[in-house]
């Protein structure tokens, strides 16, 4: 783990360029006050990272003042040039987080340990390391907390969509220490938590897609894949951002196609998977419902199917 420096980095970020590749920006008229000239300033952890990186872009993009939180700002040094300020921290050593949440309106996590992480080390970083930010966030008065989860919480089983409100009956480590994450926050007083569920998340030049083939090449080709792209899980968060009193604590977030495995795969030129581990696909097969954000929030997907995405050169 990388050495924790506890100061923050006097980055002057330069002015944001136009928002690439016809990337769009989604902006709610209708937003609360901002603290500085209309400006809200966010503090973004993961911004690295796959949603994360892509999410700061278009809050940069939108006007707002966008720090991330890193914990070696020579390796985060292209965010400066997206106009990003950094701030040095980890989520693990909770006295270097008072110096990143002051004087933020709001924080986005995104930071998380997935792919390759034993249970304890989930536990730390996606259970622990929230309670700390969490805990600093709160003593700094930050306005709203935006917590991204993931659909996985929801196990296997679901006969039809998945909704906010129903059980959760997790397997693996990533989505047990998501789900008591977010247990977490939603029992901490006096911090407005807003939590998103994610599902599978592609586009915009995320490798996400291809990244899955070998790890789901036993799983059956028919089994559909709640997704979203890029531009909506950004476009899910700024809502979540600007609205003033929502009135749910969790929202999933979905484009309106479900894909199968084949369909997926065949996207970036792969024969489809071969069906013979049911069994493990199982744990990835909740499909969730997305009606919940666009009743209340006004949410629609940019990309409501993957071939929209195909089609316009973004998937």
């Amino acid at each position: 783990m990388d050495p924790v420096v506890h100061r923050v980095i006097l980055v002057t970020p330069r002015p944001p360029a136009q928002a690439r590749d016809g990337m769009a920006v989604f902006s709610n008229a209708c937003a609360p006050a901002r603290s500085n000239m209309g400006r809200m300033n966010i503090l973004v952890t993961g911004a690295t990272g796959k949603v994360g990186s892509r999410l700061v872009e278009r809050l940069v993009q939108r006007g707002d003042a966008i720090h991330a939180l890193v914990r070696d700002s020579a390796r985060a040094a292209s965010l400066v040039e997206r106009g990003v300020a950094l701030v040095e921290g980890d989520l693990l050593e909770p006295d270097s987080l008072a110096a990143a949440v002051h004087g933020m309106d709001a924080v986005v996590h995104c930071a998380a340990f997935f792919r390759g992480a034993t249970p304890e080390q989930a536990h730390a970083v996606n259970d622990l390391g929230t309670q700390h930010l969490a805990t600093a966030a709160r003593d700094a008065s930050v306005a709203r907390f935006v917590f991204m989860s993931t659909g996985l919480v929801y196990g296997a089983g679901h006969g039809g969509l998945a909704k906010e409100d129903d059980p959760c009956a997790p397997v693996d480590a990533y989505p047990l220490s998501k789900l008591a994450a977010e247990r977490m926050l939603l029992g901490t007083e006096n911090l407005d938590t807003r939590i998103l569920r994610l599902p599978f998340v592609y586009g915009d030049g995320d490798t996400h897609i291809a990244d899955i083939v070998p790890f789901a090449q036993r799983f059956p080709p028919g089994q559909r894949m709640s997704i979203a792209h890029h531009a909506d899980v950004a476009q899910a968060v700024m809502r979540l951002l600007d609205a003033p009193s929502p009135a749910h604590r969790i929202y999933n977030v979905v484009d309106d196609d479900a894909p199968d495995l084949a369909t997926l795969f065949a996207s970036v030129g792969q024969p489809p998977p071969d069906g013979s581990d049911p069994e493990r696909a199982a744990v990835f097969g909740a499909l969730l419902d997305g009606r919940r954000i666009r009743d209340e929030l006004g949410f629609t997907p940019q990309f409501p199917r993957l071939a929209d995405a195909v089609a316009a050169g973004r998937a």
